[in-house]
């Protein structure tokens, strides 16, 4: 068993990874999720009951939180809690894209403590714990420093620099985009882009390893509403989320349309 929590979620998301791969672009089935949530397939579900054994069996007296597990309150209650996504961007893995990922983190006390982001196809893996430094592959890395709003690289869909959405015209960013929001996350961590942003109300499981690695690589992290992101809560929702250079958190947040 592996002595760290941090090399016991690397070494599942690894494992998720070889799942996945037998998978993609293999046509697995695929179901609608009711309510809109989107597509799960074969590939997700396998995942998910794959790392539930492989940690829980490892931590029993962990929570756990998925996105593709039924919610369990009994979460609430306990000390540390496995928050995951078993394929961020699963339309993506479907369509034959390389830049999905599984996303694991560790939670204690509504802050993420470890968190490994693992994207297979592309061999890369974003590992962090808390209070020492951020990685891909094993090699430190470090989020920008950029001071400009103009032309820095912003991950964001398209309809997050709709007028409506700012105060006054959009700052002038260089848009590009990802569909794992853990990836998006990453690439701020890496220094690849300035800053991530959506808008949109944003699940756990979709950023909370991304989040501590953004924060360990000198990125600073913020729901839109401003405040510090917390985890394991009872509606696993945050008000959107923010990941950037530490000199544009504050002119973003400052433009952003409120209401």
């Amino acid at each position: 068993m592996p002595a760290t929590d941090l090399a016991l979620i690397i070494e599942a998301a690894e494992a998720a990874g070889e799942i996945a791969r037998r998978h993609f672009n293999r046509g697995p089935t695929v179901w609608e999720k009711p309510d809109g949530f989107g597509p799960v397939s074969e590939a997700d579900l396998e995942i998910d009951a794959m790392l539930r054994e492989h940690l829980l069996g490892a931590r029993p007296g962990y929570g756990w939180l998925s996105e593709e597990t039924p919610d369990d309150p009994a979460r609430l209650a306990r000390d540390r809690v496995f928050v995951l996504d078993p394929i961020d961007g699963t339309r993506a893995f479907l369509g034959g894209q390389k830049s999905w990922a599984h996303s694991i983190a560790l939670v204690e006390g509504g802050e993420v403590i470890a968190g490994v982001v693992h994207l297979p196809m592309l061999e890369r893996t974003y590992a962090a714990r808390a209070g020492a430094g951020a990685t891909m592959n094993g090699t430190s890395i470090a989020a920008s420093r950029r001071e400009e709003l103009d032309g820095a690289g912003l991950l964001a869909t398209s309809t997050t620099l709709d007028p409506e959405r700012w105060i006054g015209a959009p700052p002038g960013f260089d848009r590009h985009f990802r569909p794992s929001l853990a990836y998006r996350l990453c690439l701020v961590a890496e220094g690849r882009y300035d800053a991530m942003l959506t808008l949109r109300k944003t699940w756990e499981w979709d950023v909370a390893a991304g989040d501590l690695i953004a924060r360990e690589a000198g990125a600073a992290v913020a729901t839109t509403g401003g405040a510090a992101p917390r985890y394991n809560q009872p509606e696993p929702l945050l008000p959107g989320f923010l990941a950037s250079a530490p000199a544009l958190r504050a002119p973003i947040l400052e433009r952003l349309a409120r209401g």
